[in-house]
């Protein structure tokens, strides 16, 4: 299509961060032409809407990071907004239970980075453990998060997005971002001349980066989660339980998980992808991710970076029903494979790997200046940090785009009029390295 649009802000992607940053830039400067476009039939339909729907707590995180900067306050806020729009939740809470002696020193540290955060957390004896969820199975003693929740993604999703189409925000699906060409953006439904670019495509964010100059030596590397769904009564379990984390690895563990409507599903996987939106056999195959994507996992595998062949293995295992339901049974009684047969939907995890210091990046990264803002690595808990993460970026994009008026007067012409008085420059990410699962 030749069809030449304009807008002030462009948001490509229709996730949570992507419909939070539209509905942030839309607040901040009302007067602004805000568009969101997202390439598939509705918003939502890959992390965002496929996630496990925990609102975590807060206190699996550094107190370095980003992530545990804004986890506590993105529960809060997102639990109040679930209450106030009558959206299902479920405030079942969080146990952590250990296996044996030797995970108690972990348990400890969590203990000790979730009061570090001024996450609201308690470390109780295996008897006090049972009172709360009579099923458990801990040695000594266990961690209570009395604040995790479980949510609707997709109800939140729905109810996020009518928000943003109340404040202005044009959505529009169907339309695929393509590529960054003579200073414009050009898309499946035509070219954009765009004043701010807002890149939160999740899986494909790395690819997009680079064609704006950032990213450069990261690279999006996908993990297939699946859960596994028990057929027992909504009544079954009381609370969530986890597992004691193994902090060298990305991943929280098998653990068992009640939904908003009170099922049980265990799990997740963390099964490497060969391709980006590799959700099951050859489902929007794409060979041009598997030409980027296959030698990089098989670099890791050679190297072994990060125990990378172990972690692989464990996951491939868990492919398996019976061993998923096994390292279940480590954590509560009377879990019965006959009763766990079905697998929910598939979601992928778009985890970003540092290619230069050949490590997974476990907190938020995002890199931008005065032309284009790119969210890198928006892994889990960003579903719970959404709203004050969103703030944040934005007033880094605020910032950036104020110093770049200033210093250039009428370059970004259609900008210069909507933005406010905070001051910035070209940036990345602060905080830590998470430190953690996520």
């Amino acid at each position: 299509m030749t069809c030449n649009k304009t807008a002030d802000f462009l948001i490509i992607g229709g996730g949570i961060i992507g419909v939070m940053m539209a509905c942030q830039a839309k607040r901040r400067h009302p007067g602004a032409r805000v568009v969101l476009i997202e390439k598939e039939s509705q918003l939502a339909l890959h992390a965002s809407g496929r996630n496990s729907g925990v609102l975590h707590a807060g206190f699996y995180y550094s107190t370095d990071s980003l992530k545990a900067r804004f986890t506590r306050e993105g529960n809060e806020r997102l639990r109040a907004y679930c209450v106030e729009r009558s959206l299902p939740i479920n405030g079942c809470g969080k146990l952590v239970v250990a296996n044996d002696e030797t995970e108690l020193e972990t348990l400890g540290k969590l203990y000790r980075r979730g009061k570090e955060n001024g996450v609201d957390i308690h470390e109780i004896s295996a008897a006090e453990a049972r009172e709360i969820e009579p099923r458990i199975k801990t040695f000594e003693r266990a961690l209570y998060s009395p604040t995790t929740a479980s949510v609707d993604p997709k109800a939140v999703m729905d109810a996020l997005a009518r928000d943003a189409a109340a404040l202005g925000v044009e959505l529009r699906v169907n339309n695929a971002y393509l590529e960054s060409r003579n200073g414009k953006v050009e898309t499946s439904e035509g070219s954009w001349s765009v004043g701010y670019v807002i890149n939160a495509a999740g899986l494909y964010a790395d690819r997009i980066a680079k064609d704006f100059g950032f990213g450069e030596s990261y690279a999006i590397i996908p993990f297939k989660g699946l859960y596994l769904y028990s057929d027992e009564p909504v009544s079954a379990f009381r609370a969530n339980i986890y597992p004691v984390p193994d902090l060298r690895n990305p991943f929280l563990g098998v653990h068992i998980t009640l939904t908003a409507s009170g099922r049980i599903k265990i799990g997740p996987t963390a099964i490497p992808c060969l391709w980006r939106e590799h959700y099951d056999a050859f489902h929007n195959f794409s060979f041009r991710d598997l030409r980027e994507i296959v030698p990089r996992e098989l670099g890791l595998w050679w190297r072994n970076e990060f125990d990378f062949r172990r972690l692989a293995f464990e996951e491939l295992r868990k492919y398996s029903r019976k061993h998923i339901v096994t390292l279940a049974s480590r954590l509560a009684t009377g879990i019965e494979p006959g009763r766990c047969r079905h697998w929910g939907a598939p979601g992928i995890r778009a985890q970003l790997y540092d290619t230069r210091n050949r490590k997974l990046v476990m907190d938020f990264r995002f890199e931008g200046d005065d032309r284009s803002f790119h969210v890198l690595n928006a892994v889990s808990p960003a579903f719970t940090c959404a709203l004050p993460f969103t703030e944040f970026m934005f007033d880094h994009i605020d910032g950036l785009l104020n110093k770049s008026v200033r210093a250039s007067g009428y370059r970004l012409r259609r900008l210069q009029n909507i933005v406010g008085e905070k001051g910035g420059d070209h940036m990345q990410a602060i905080g830590g390295d998470g430190m953690g699962p996520q």
